[in-house]
């Protein structure tokens, strides 16, 4: 018999052999092998033997507990086709296309967020089978959590307790996937807000904010003097549900929080009510920066920024030290005028409509900073008139607009539009700039995109293409038009499905790429299509 298979294994007889095999036999033997030139056959015979003991030699322990079963999905199940769609977009995997050329296969993973919602809009149950399917692709991809936990149900949670992979579906459930007690049960309510996980806290007073602010904002004052500076912000910013008059007391109070971040999001939270006295006060302040001068020939407004940052505008929320590189004075005028009421602006400044004052001229090159706290102001106050003389007419000559300063605030601004004027006002924007600059502003447009919206996107489409260049610049918009352009656009956009001639300035086959673009483009929206009609859409 070998020498290595009569000696008794050791609880670290394994690690003994893994030295052994990386310094050598030559350096180092393991217990029960000869040195020579026979050590490294004994070396694997050992360590053959060792596997079979470590694989055999596991003693029986006790039977742990059966998990309870899943819980019950009372939702209507998915129609066979439906569910047969989900699975194929799911087998769909990103990366594994090579290249800037995707051809005409339509990206099955960026239509599952359209999939999602609309299953979850028409009440379908998830299949039990393609459950863990579905939570793998929702824990690579953060966008997806939120749809397909929904989809998912409560057995996302039950599932998520037998896998760590899927730990963020624990974390996403209010609770943690416990259950939280009713409004009515007082003592619950207690018990779990005193003593309670940090996240089952956070999902209490959320879930309580939503169906009662005044009884979730007493429950926030009742400990709040013993919170930690973290969860007071965490739990103040709980208040942007439901924000109304009614919290303005408990806010003021957090103004003298000695935590500056807890200061600065009650004043944000205060800011946000006109009617509050922290608005008035900011009104105040920022209409003595700010006037009208008639001994121009055309009036202008004139702005004197503050010279110092006292101890009450700190209070009210006003960051004192300016980030690098921009002036304290124009810092600190920017936060007093995007806290102020927009409300009170025309009374100030001689009655004039919100988009009068933004058309007056500016001295001194303060335009761009008084127009830009104005953009934060309203979208912080939601004034769709302030937004709109700030957008200014999306056929105006300059893309920017009177007032809008960056893509990013004009997407802002749209924001506080109504779904219709804002995919009005893009169409607009693109049938006069094209689609260089429009990327952001789309984003911000209701799915599935209005006839107008749609049709000026395909018509600044056409017009690149028609201009030679390769479609790879508008790969961004092409993208949302295959996930947002209404399918029954699919059959006005078969004519560009067609190679063009190529004329002398095009690039050299670029006809051929824009082909592929606008086939891709079609079948994805035939897919659409079919995915609706799947779902029972209409």
């Amino acid at each position: 018999m070998d020498r290595s298979t009569d000696r008794t294994s050791a609880p670290d007889a394994w690690e003994e052999l893994v030295t052994s095999a990386l310094l050598g036999t030559a350096r180092r033997t393991p217990p029960g092998v000869a040195p020579g030139p026979e050590a490294p056959v004994a070396l694997l015979d050992a360590a053959a033997v060792e596997t079979v003991r470590r694989r055999a030699g596991l003693r029986p322990t006790r039977a742990a507990q059966r998990p309870d079963p899943a819980p019950q999905d009372p939702r209507a199940p998915l129609p066979a086709a439906a569910a047969r769609r989900l699975a194929m977009l799911l087998a769909d995997r990103p990366g594994t296309g090579g290249g800037g050329r995707r051809g005409t296969a339509p990206d099955l993973m960026e239509l599952l967020p359209q999939w999602l919602s609309t299953a979850n809009a028409r009440g379908y149950a998830a299949p039990p089978e393609l459950l863990p399917t579905l939570l793998d692709a929702a824990r690579g991809r953060t966008d997806l959590r939120p749809a397909a936990l929904a989809f998912a149900g409560s057995r996302a949670t039950w599932l998520a307790r037998l896998n760590p992979d899927w730990r963020f579906a624990l974390r996403a459930a209010p609770g943690g996937g416990a259950a939280l007690p009713s409004s009515g049960d007082t003592t619950g309510v207690r018990l779990l807000w005193e003593e309670g996980l940090f996240a089952e806290r956070v999902a209490l007073l959320g879930a309580i904010r939503a169906r009662e602010p005044a009884a979730a904002r007493e429950l926030l004052a009742a400990t709040w003097a013993t919170e930690r500076a973290e969860d007071r912000l965490m739990f103040l910013d709980s208040l942007r549900t439901g924000l109304g008059p009614d919290d303005e007391p408990f806010l003021e109070q957090a103004l003298a929080d000695r935590s500056r971040n807890v200061r600065a999001t009650a004043a944000e939270l205060l800011s946000a009510l006109p009617g509050s006295a922290l608005a008035a006060r900011m009104a105040v302040r920022a209409g003595a920066c700010v006037a009208v001068d008639h001994t121009e020939d055309t009036p202008t407004l004139v702005v004197e920024a503050p010279h110092e940052c006292d101890s009450g505008m700190e209070r009210d929320g006003v960051v004192p030290k300016a980030p690098s590189g921009r002036g304290e004075r124009s810092w600190w005028f920017g936060q007093l005028v995007e806290a102020a009421p927009l409300g009170g602006w025309p009374g100030r400044l001689g009655g004039r409509t919100p988009a009068e004052i933004v058309a007056l001229p500016v001295a001194d090159d303060w335009r761009n900073e008084l127009h830009a706290a104005w953009c934060r102001a309203a979208v912080r106050q939601r004034d769709a008139e302030w937004a709109r003389a700030l957008l200014g007419a999306p056929a105006a000559p300059e893309a920017g607009g009177p007032g809008a300063v960056s893509l990013a605030e004009r997407a802002k601004l749209l924001g506080t539009l109504g779904s219709s004027e804002r995919a009005g006002w893009v169409a607009g924007f693109i049938a006069t700039h094209g689609l260089s600059e429009a990327f952001q502003l789309l984003g911000v447009c209701g799915v599935p995109w209005t006839a107008p919206l749609g049709r000026a996107v395909v018509d600044a489409l056409n017009i690149a293409r028609d201009a030679g260049s390769y479609p790879w610049s508008f790969s961004g918009v092409m993208g949302l038009a295959e996930r947002c352009l209404d399918p029954a656009e699919a059959g006005r956009l078969e004519g560009l499905m067609a190679v063009p001639d190529e004329g002398e300035d095009a690039s050299p086959g670029a006809g051929g790429y824009w082909a592929e673009a606008f086939q891709r483009l079609v079948t994805t929206l035939r897919l659409r299509a079919a995915m609706r009609e799947e779902l029972g859409g209409a």
